[in-house]
């Protein structure tokens, strides 16, 4: 994955810090073929996602695909998690979202 901060552009603030705008994550659809697990004590969702997909870095998918908020790599325990399967279209829609701005 293309670094994921490099279409978010820099702005400064009042004081001239320059610092960079926050990512806007998509909305990921069900589809069919998408799997669901139950989290255990193990789990961080950087570590599914390089289990799923490849690569660590698309722990937003699952972050994004299940409404959790970005403050953590660590899912509820117990947690049914939806892995979405189409991470292409994930990664077009982030790059569609954040290209606009």
């Amino acid at each position: 994955m293309p670094y994921r901060y490099q279409n978010i552009s820099a702005t400064k603030n009042d004081d001239g810090v320059e610092y960079i705008e926050n990512n806007i994550y998509p909305s990921i659809p069900i589809i069919q073929g998408d799997s669901y697990v139950i989290t255990t004590m193990e789990d961080r969702l950087d570590i599914m996602a390089n289990s799923f997909y490849g690569d660590s870095s698309y722990w937003w998918v699952i972050a994004s695909a299940n409404s959790l908020p970005g403050d953590s790599l660590y899912p509820p325990l117990g947690m049914q998690l939806r892995i979405p399967v189409d991470l292409q279209a994930a990664e077009n829609e982030y790059k569609q979202i954040n290209a606009i701005r």
